[in-house]
């Protein structure tokens, strides 16, 4: 994948994860973008771990890998915090 399709995956996964975790207030698009990044690293381990296939280009299941990792960091940084 190209870097301009990692940073539209990133943006796209990281606003949608952060307003699943209600967390769209305090973030902006370039926390969104990284939250987004970091979440499809975090993402593809975890189910590489269950032997279920990471993000894999730009498609849904990738925004869907995305989304479940980022979810897993801002729930993470929301314990951190609090």
């Amino acid at each position: 994948m190209g870097l301009l399709s990692w940073l539209v995956i990133g943006a796209l996964s990281g606003w949608i994860a952060s307003i699943i975790m209600k967390a769209d207030g305090r973030m902006g698009i370039f926390a969104n973008i990284i939250v987004g990044i970091l979440g499809a690293v975090i993402g593809g381990f975890v189910l590489g771990f269950f032997g279920v296939g990471g993000v894999s280009g730009f498609n849904v299941w990738s925004i869907l890998v995305s989304v479940f990792g980022a979810c897993i960091l801002l729930f993470i940084i929301n314990k951190i915090r609090n």
